[in-house]
Parts: structure tokens; C-alpha cells; sequence
């Protein structure tokens, strides 16, 4: 059997990792179980010929994590082509880094916490049991202008999770995940920006989709990049808003962006940045400011920031006054580390 990485594939699939072994085991079994193994080429895969019968090969970076990774996957799964990174190299980076290794027409940059529904999921009902891989294919393929598509994600627990979205405005940075926005949760700013009023039962186009399942076009992601770029996403975002800004660059490049509901995939959210709270905190607000000022400017950048900022001090403060009154002392020097590290970055991009 040819060992060598394939020169031409339909689809690439792309996961990046960081120390969650288990759930990135999971995915992987579950994209063995709708692909078949190649008789001739360990690292080419094939959809069955029923669902079209597209080749695909998986690639593994994993972005500096100290867990079973890179002792266990290749043994376990040898049809994936495994690349490490000494360096986390965070969500961007390693998603550029797969990017630049792949040969797929489709790439399909996939979160290593999601599984794909198998086709005798009691979920998915009677008579409409798809292939999500195929699925999504399909929808890409329907039309030239279709530069992404993303499916229907389910939580853990088989709840709905809203991927799509409109852009933001510049109102609703202070609103989205925000003291604000939990204040007033049907403020107009949210539920434009969640697409609250649009069923997600059929297939329509968005603005943006939850990065943790997209596929895409190769030359859709080409024609935004420009020279000297590592890959699609902007190495500016070490990780969140990425998945925002490389839509945003996709629209304005005259791609359209679609939902396909009947692609089912489940998504146990955060796994890996609930490993590290209070760089999540930073880099979740960072990568916001970030982007503020890409499309809006400094000025309402420099606004945001200090907002931001503001809710932290008050979130510290309030974790003072418990802990002077004893209140679970332990979890609120935890909670106090983690807001002065925010508070001590700035929130300000390094």
C-alpha cells in the first residue's frame, strides 16, 4: 500500500488539536465510520459510491499539546496524516498550517470537539439519513457562487446550536456576550445579529457560520488571500472572530455563504479553551477589538476596549466584596486571577 500523502483529493479535512484526546478520537472514528478506506493509498479515504464516491484525506495539526496526541493517533489512525507544531500556533495558525498541506478541491476545516452523526443516528429521521461530508459537498457544488457552506450543529446534549449569523454592527460588540446583553437578551442588536427571526430549517445564505464546521471551495479561500499569506485565515486572529473575518472577506469577494440544515454534526463547544480561562477571556475580547477595528475603525475599537475593560473591573470588584465576606474563597481568588490577567493585557493584540 502507497504510503506517500495523496497530490489530489475532492476533500481535505482539516482538525486542529490541543490536548483533547478523547473527543478528537471520537471525530475521527466518526469520519471512519462514513468513509471507506482506499485498497491502494493509506491516506486517501472514500465516501461510499452511494454518496458520490469523493476522495478524501484527513490531516491532524496539533498546535503544542502535551497529552496522548501524537503518541497514539498514528498507531490508531494511520490514514490520517498527522503534522505537530512545537509552537501552539492557536486555531489560525494551525488551521493555515493544514491549509498549506492540503491538496483537497473542498476543504472542510472541522473542530477536533464535533462528531458527525452516523448514518443510524435516531436523531436524524426516518427517510432523510444523510452523509453530512456528501451533503455539504453538494450544496457547495449546487452553485458556482457558493464559496462555504456549515451545517446544522447539535450540542452535546442533542439541543439546537445557532451557527449562523448576520455581521455585527458597530452597536453589537457591546451587546454580544456582554453584561449589557444579558441585561436586556431581546435587545434588537442580539437577535439581528443571532438571526433570531429566521428558522434554521432550511437552506439559506448568511453572513457568517460558526468556525467549528465549515466547508469550503480551495478557490473560494484563494481568491482572498494575497501574497505572503500562511493560509486563508488571518494569522492576526490567533483564535475566535477568524471564522468572522474570513467570511467577511468572502462576501465582499462576491461569494455567497449558505446553511444547510439537513448536514447534522455534533458539537461539544469549548473543550479545549476551557482549559485555559483566562487566556479564552483575552483572546476571545482581543480578536473582537481586533476586528472592530479592521471594518469599523480605531475609534469605535479604542470605545469597545474600554468597555470591555470596564466590565472586568467591575467583575473584580464584585469578586472582592464576596471574598471579604467569605463566600467560597477559593473560587473567587480563581476568578479574581483571571480577571487581573485580562486587566493586565489590555486586551491589546501582542
Amino acid at each position: 500500500m502507497n504510503n506517500q500523502p495523496p497530490t489530489s483529493v475532492d476533500l481535505s479535512i482539516i482538525i486542529v488539536t490541543w490536548n483533547v484526546w478523547p473527543l478528537l478520537r471520537a471525530c475521527l472514528q466518526s469520519l471512519a465510520s462514513v468513509t471507506t478506506p482506499d485498497p491502494l493509498q493509506l491516506q486517501i479515504r472514500h465516501l461510499s459510491p452511494e454518496d458520490g464516491a469523493l476522495t478524501v484525506e484527513v490531516i491532524v495539526v496539533d498546535s503544542a499539546g502535551s497529552d496522548e496526541t501524537a503518541a497514539r493517533l498514528p498507531e490508531e489512525f494511520p490514514w490520517v496524516r498527522f503534522l505537530r507544531s512545537e509552537t501552539n500556533v492557536g486555531f489560525t495558525g494551525g488551521n493555515n498550517l493544514g491549509y498549506s498541506m492540503s491538496y483537497g478541491e473542498t476543504i472542510f476545516f472541522l473542530n477536533p470537539d464535533t462528531t458527525l452523526f452516523a448514518l443510524d443516528e435516531p436523531l436524524v429521521a426516518a427517510g432523510n439519513r444523510v452523509n453530512p461530508l456528501w451533503q455539504l459537498y453538494q450544496t457547495l457544488m449546487s452553485h458556482a457562487t457558493i464559496g462555504m457552506v456549515g451545517p446544522q450543529l447539535r450540542y452535546g446534549d442533542g439541543s439546537w446550536q445557532n451557527s449562523r449569523r448576520h455581521l455585527p454592527t458597530p452597536l453589537t460588540g457591546f451587546w454580544e456576550s456582554t453584561w449589557l446583553g444579558q441585561l436586556w437578551p431581546t435587545n434588537p442588536w442580539t437577535r439581528d445579529y443571532h438571526m433570531s427571526d429566521w428558522p434554521a430549517t432550511f437552506v439559506h445564505d448568511v453572513a457568517w457560520l460558526n468556525g467549528s464546521a465549515i466547508f469550503a471551495r480551495r478557490s473560494a479561500l484563494q481568491s482572498v488571500m494575497q501574497a505572503g499569506d500562511s493560509g486563508p485565515f488571518d494569522d492576526a486572529f490567533f483564535m475566535y472572530s477568524e471564522e468572522l473575518d474570513l467570511c467577511h472577506r468572502l462576501r465582499l469577494a462576491g461569494w455567497r455563504i449558505v446553511y444547510e440544515p439537513a448536514a447534522l454534526i455534533m458539537h461539544y463547544e469549548g473543550r479545549s479553551s476551557e482549559q485555559a480561562v483566562a487566556a479564552r477571556h483575552i483572546r476571545f475580547n482581543t480578536s473582537k477589538v481586533r476586528y472592530y477595528e479592521k471594518y469599523f475603525g480605531r475609534g469605535w475599537a479604542w470605545l469597545l476596549r474600554q468597555y470591555l475593560l470596564l466590565e472586568f473591573r467591575l467583575q473584580l470588584r464584585i469578586e472582592e466584596l464576596k471574598l471579604r465576606l467569605g463566600h467560597k474563597p477559593v473560587l473567587r481568588r480563581e476568578r479574581m486571577a483571571v480577571y487581573q490577567a485580562v486587566l493586565h493585557s489590555r486586551l491589546q493584540p501582542r
